[in-house]
Order: structure tokens, then C-alpha cells, then sequence
């Protein structure tokens, strides 16, 4: 019976077998001779003697450490981080970032090992990679913004980026790369003058002074927080979070019966309140409370309150747009082909079509429209745009008239009527006039645009900078951030001023992250604010093309504010609840307060798509003090507000782990501080830094 038994098979033995003794190695394939890479045939194990294992990323061509740790229970976990290779030829475009990387690659790499590495706040270290591999990813990662780590703990930072926060490559590159990020950003900065000043009862002679005056602070603001906020590659400008707010101001019952200059009064208004918010601003950055604040703040809250901003002007987008249809919708029509049908399409390596989508699409259908008014296409015999509607006649031309002044081109006399030269000063309008309430609105205001800075003050690290900032640097910048909105209120912009949100996508779509760009292009802006025409040429945009470009920008906001979710598990069943009844009754429950005690049909000098912001006469709170009555039914009419309030109540109650709810990692400043490359990107010039650096709240 024994002999009937199957023989026993001989243990297996190692594998890779070990090659007999003598026998040539096998000669190592393309990627390896490109990555350094040298197999071990010999039979043992990869682990070395001081216990690391060596693995190679096959994508990247860089060999990866792994660090043995110990784990929670007791089983041992590995970190991985990156080891140096032999140098690489590099496109000679890239020669000013590579240095720059080699020379702070030994802290950043030295971090790599110690950090635990998030979602959100990891620290990355910058794999050099083959030029080919480099190139590849270059093209596919075009317009993508930061992502979550992967699984090795790496987040591909810089490696579409033409130039990162502290390059310096010229003053020609500099110069082109700063004024497309300008122009590409070029309709955060106009619009909100073209809404408001109108409102106000202004004139278009008004309009061309307030947009005069809104490129002079965005110039000025910008250098300030580029040099001592948050030093951020970030346009600092007049913000949609203050359009609702500037709006239920201008429409308050107290400025619907008044006489003579609407425009000046109303205005000084806007100036007393904006201050006033903005000291407040400062002081929760430079006090230290906003250290404290963002605990609060995660993703899950910046995302539905950034994205109900945007959503919140449905009621004046299209209608405005609907006024000349065959203009507005082909303005949309324009942008949306070329921010998305011909976003891949380059032209002398630039993509041209998604970095200027919303000025070429402006100028396009402006030449359109200058066309139709020269031909006739809306002229009407006996009608005159100069005679008051009142005083019309014939039924033709009341037909017709509405139509006409909302179609030609010509009706601005803006550009012609402005000065050569002009300097905004402070207090051009007069003196402001403090009201409490509406004080006290644009405090809360303040507070959701320190909330929509922080978000771009993430975002843009990740992109940009070697590591996301310390919860000190954030102070300061929402600290300058009130300080420079107090120069916006003494120079009257009719906002605040402070870091638009489309900073974020404009970096990642134009591959510019360097500071100095964006501080040449400032002292641009500066320059054109001087130069009156400027400032006429914008004010003459026809309402209808004003519309049908917000209605591109908002949508933007809406969608970068939803963005926010990539560092939090989207997918997770806790965010969606809580990002769903967040947005929903962000909408809701303004609606309530907008339509409370509102008579259907009733006639009105407000235009209807005004009438959510004159929620101040007939909102559904009623005590006997009619000055709490104006600040609770305006405040929690805005879409913003609600959306924030409900957010942060539920992500900060309801129980999730921090990878689920994306909590934002800010660097530490004791390792800030040790490192050169985070000390460089944050640190304040002209050794202004020492003297705060007993100050922890507001620095490294």
C-alpha cells in the first residue's frame, strides 16, 4: 500500500528562484534603465537591513520607501516616501521650479516620512519623474484642481504647474503668464459695479467711477495680501458673498421714496456698513479667534455655503438675459463652447479658448450686436430711446422701445462722457453714514467670506505651495483680508473686499502660481484704474451681456463651491444628507421669508427681479423693535447664510471620522518653522515676521 502512495513533492523554495551560480543577469527592461531601478535575483527577501522596503511606482518611474510603524494592533503598517533618483533632463521651461524643488527636497522628503498624510492637508513631496512620463501628465492634467491623496500618500502636486509660488523666471514670462491669469479672472472683477450702481440710480458716468475705483482696490488689496496676508498667489476683489447683502440694502424701504442723488446716499450707506464689518473681520483674524473658528470649518461646510452663494441669483440671471434673447443666449452659447467643446485646443502651447472664455465670448457677441444696431436691425421709425416711456404714444413704439434699449449697443454714452485721467481717492462720495442694522448684516456677512477664504486659502496651497498653511497664516490673511475691505469702504466699491473664489480654478486652468505674477498684474491694474477710458469702456457693456455672463460665473461658483467635497468621502450617505438639506433649505427658507405678507401682483418701483430683497418691509419676523426686525428678516433671506448655518450645525454634531468629513489638515507651526520651504512660502518679507513672532495666532 505504501509503495501505491503518491511521492511526496519537495518543498517549494523561494521566489524568485535563485539563478545558478555564474549565470548572467537578465538584462534589465526600458523602464528600469530610465528609473535606476536594479533587481535582486540573488533568492533573498527586499527587505533591507534597516528594514525599509523598496517598491517601485511603475507610473511615476520613482522608487518608493516604506517605513515599518507600528499600528494600532500591533501589526506593522508601512509609510511610503519617496528616495532620491538619478537626475533627469527636464523641459528648460521647468528649470527655474526644478532648483527651487531640489533645494528644499531634503526637509520636504524628511516630512514625508514623520506626517501621517490626509486627504487634504498631507505633505507632498515632488517625485521627479521621467520627462516623457512628465509631459504625459502634463497634458491630462490641464484644468484639474487638487485631489485626494493616493494610496501611497502623495498628491501630484506641481506637476502640471508652470511656475509655483515662489518662481521668479523672468520679467517677460511673468508679465504674459500674470496678465492671462488677470484676464481670465477678468469678470469676478467687473460685474458687480454693472449690478449695483444701476440699482442705486446711478448713472453710467457713476458706473465708470465705481469700476475705476474697483480696479484701483483690487490692485492695491492684492500687493497688501500678497506681501503680508496669507502670501498666496490670490485676487483679492469685490465679492458675489456682498452682492445679496449690497442688494437688501439698496432696495430697504427707508431709500424707496428718496429724492435728488440716490446714487451718493445710498452709497455712503453701503461705505458705513462695509467699515464697520470689515474692523470686525480684522479683529477675528488678528485676535486669534479664527484659530478657534476653524475647527469648524470643513469641507462639508464651505461646500454648500460657497455653492448656495452662487445659486442664490437665479431670480436676476436669466430674466436679465431674456430681455434680448438672441444676444444673451448667444453670449451664453459662446462661453459654454469655449470653456468646454474647446477647452483642449491649444494654440502656441496655450489653451487659449479656456483661459479666455468669458472675454472672447464678450467680444464676440459685442461685435455681433454693434453689427444688428448699425444695420438697423433696432431702430424703429418714430421711436426716440431720449423720450420718457410716459410720454410714448404710439403703441409701436411702446412695443418696440423696451426691446430697443435693451438691444443697441449705443445707448451708453460712458466711454465718451470719461475723463482721460482719474484719480479714485477716499471718500470720493462723502462722508459714511453709520446705521447699526445694517451694520450688523454685513458682520454676518463678513463672516461667510472668511469662510469662502478659507476654502481658496486650501485649495491653492495644494496647488501651488509645499505644504497648506498654518492656522496662524490663515488669521492673518482673513485678518488683512478686514483690513483691506476697510479701504474698499473708505474708497466706496459698494463690497468688501476680499479673495474671490475663482482664484482656485483660474490657478489650475492657467498653470501660474507664482506670486509675482500676480503682483505685476496688480500694479497693472493700478495703472488702468488711472486711466478713465478704462473704466468707461467696461461701463459700457449692454446690461443684457452683463447678465449672460454672470449667469456663466455664477453657475462657476456654485459648481467650485460643490468642488470642496473631493477632500471629504463624497460618496459617504452623512455628507450627502448633510450637503442635500443644507442646499435645499438654503433655498426654502428664503423663499419663505421673501414671499411672507408679499401681495401677488401688486405694483411696485422695485423690478421683479429685485423683489427677494426688499424682504426688510414685509418679512415674517415682527417684534417690537423694528431695527432687530430689518437684521433677522434680512440676514436669514440670504441663501448663504442658511446654507452655513446648517452645515456647520451638522457636520459638527452628527458623528463621522475625520477622512469622512474631509477635515481640513493645517501645517503645524512648530514643524513649519523648521522647515525652509514652508518658512519661505508663508514667512513675511523685510523680516517683518520677527517682530511678531511672539504673536502664535497670526504666524509661523
Amino acid at each position: 500500500m505504501a509503495s501505491s502512495d503518491p511521492p511526496k513533492r519537495p518543498r517549494p523554495g523561494p521566489w524568485p528562484p535563485a539563478p545558478t551560480a555564474g549565470a548572467p543577469a537578465p538584462p534589465p527592461p526600458s523602464w528600469a534603465k530610465k528609473t535606476g531601478f536594479k533587481p535582486k535575483l540573488s533568492g533573498e527577501t527586499n527587505a533591507s537591513d534597516s528594514g525599509q522596503i523598496v517598491q517601485v511606482d511603475l507610473e511615476a518611474g520613482r522608487p518608493r520607501v516604506s517605513v515599518p510603524v507600528p499600528a494600532a494592533n500591533g501589526e506593522p503598517e508601512t509609510v511610503k516616501a519617496p528616495v532620491p533618483v538619478p537626475a533627469v533632463p527636464v523641459p528648460e521651461r521647468d528649470q527655474a521650479a526644478r532648483k527651487r524643488r531640489e533645494a528644499d527636497g531634503a526637509a520636504a522628503a524628511a516630512v514625508a516620512v514623520r506626517s501621517n498624510g490626509g486627504a487634504n492637508g498631507q505633505v507632498r513631496a515632488d517625485p521627479p519623474a521621467a520627462a516623457a512620463a512628465a509631459k504625459a501628465r502634463e497634458e491630462e492634467a490641464v484644468d484639474v484642481l487638487p485631489v485626494a491623496a493616493e494610496d501611497d500618500g502623495f498628491v501630484s502636486r506641481n506637476s502640471h504647474m508652470k511656475y509655483e509660488l515662489r518662481d521668479t523666471p523672468g520679467l517677460v514670462p511673468i508679465g504674459l503668464y500674470g496678465l492671462q491669469h488677470y484676464v481670465s479672472i477678468l469678470g469676478s472683477l467687473i460685474l458687480i459695479p454693472l449690478v449695483i450702481v444701476p440699482a442705486m440710480g446711478g448713472t453710467h458716468e457713476d458706473t465708470s467711477m465705481v469700476v475705476s475705483t474697483v480696479l484701483f482696490v483690487a490692485g492695491v488689496t492684492t500687493l497688501l495680501h500678497s506681501f503680508f496676508g496669507s502670501r498666496l498667489p490670490l485676487i483679492q476683489g469685490p465679492s458675489f458673498v456682498y452682492l445679496a447683502p449690497a442688494l437688501a440694502i439698496i432696495n430697504s424701504p427707508e431709500f424707496q421714496g428718496l429724492t435728488g442723488n440716490n446714487f451718493k446716499h445710498i452709497m455712503k450707506e453701503l461705505q458705513g456698513a462695509i467699515i464697520i464689518s470689515s474692523a470686525f473681520q480684522a479683529i477675528l483674524g488678528y485676535s486669534g479667534l479664527m484659530s478657534l473658528f476653524l475647527r469648524l470649518v470643513n469641507p462639508v461646510v464651505v461646500s454648500p455655503t460657497i455653492a448656495a452663494v452662487g445659486l442664490s441669483f437665479y431670480s436676476y440671471g436669466f430674466p436679465q438675459v431674456g430681455t434680448c434673447l438672441e444676444i444673451g443666449a448667444v453670449q451664453i452659447l459662446l462661453v459654454v463652447v469655449f470653456s468646454l467643446y474647446l477647452r483642449k485646443i491649444s494654440v502656441f502651447g496655450h489653451r487659449i479658448f479656456l483661459i479666455y472664455a468669458v472675454p472672447l465670448g464678450l467680444a464676440i457677441t459685442w461685435a455681433i450686436a454693434f453689427l444688428l444696431t448699425e444695420a438697423g436691425v433696432y431702430s424703429h421709425k418714430g421711436c426716440d430711446l431720449t423720450v420718457p416711456a410716459s410720454n410714448i404714444i404710439s403703441e409701436s413704439c411702446r412695443k418696440h422701445i423696451p426691446r430697443m434699449r435693451h438691444c443697441r449697443v449705443d445707448t451708453s454714452h460712458a466711454l465718451i462722457s470719461s475723463p482721460w485721467f482719474r484719480f479714485p481717492y477716499p471718500l470720493q462720495w462723502g462722508t459714511p453714514i453709520f446705521q447699526w442694522k445694517m451694520a450688523l448684516v454685513m458682520c454676518v456677512v463678513s463672516i461667510i467670506a472668511s469662510v469662502d477664504s478659507v476654502g481658496s486659502y486650501h485649495a491653492s496651497s495644494l496647488l501651488v505651495a509645499s505644504r497648506p498653511p498654518t492656522p496662524g497664516v490663515v488669521s492673518r490673511g482673513i485678518g488683512l483680508e478686514g483690513l483691506t475691505s476697510i479701504l474698499a469702504g473708505l474708497w466706496g466699491i459698494g463690497t468688501g473686499c476680499t479673495t474671490l473664489t475663482e482664484n482656485v480654478h483660474t490657478i489650475a486652468v492657467t498653470k501660474m502660481g507664482s506670486r509675482r505674477a500676480i503682483e505685476l498684474g496688480a500694479c497693472v491694474l493700478i495703472l488702468l484704474s488711472l486711466v478713465g477710458k478704462v473704466g468707461g469702456f467696461i461701463a459700457s457693456i449692454p446690461d443684457v451681456m452683463v447678465a449672460a455672463l454672470l449667469c456663466f460665473m455664477w453657475a462657476m461658483l456654485a459648481a467650485l463651491g460643490l468642488s470642496n467635497l473631493r477632500y471629504s468621502e463624497a460618496g459617504s450617505s452623512r455628507n450627502i444628507i448633510i450637503v442635500g438639506l443644507s442646499l435645499f433649505f438654503s433655498l426654502s427658507i428664503p423663499a419663505y421669508f421673501q414671499q411672507y405678507g408679499l401681495i401677488p401682483n401688486a405694483n411696485s418701483s422695485v423690478p421683479s427681479y429685485f423683489q427677494p430683497y426688499i424682504v426688510a418691509s414685509h418679512g415674517p419676523f415682527r417684534s417690537k423693535n423694528a431695527g432687530v426686525n430689518y437684521v433677522m428678516n434680512t440676514v436669514l433671506s440670504f441663501h448663504m447664510v442658511i446654507a452655513f448655518l446648517i452645515a456647520v450645525i451638522l457636520d459638527n454634531t452628527v458623528p463621522g471620522s475625520r477622512q469622512e468629513r474631509g477635515v481640513y489638515i493645517w501645517s503645524d507651526r512648530e514643524t513649519a518653522r523648521r522647515e525652509p520651504a514652508v518658512a519661505k512660502d508663508y514667512e513675511l518679507p523685510f523680516r517683518v515676521g520677527r517682530l511678531f513672532r511672539w504673536v502664535k495666532w497670526v504666524g509661523l
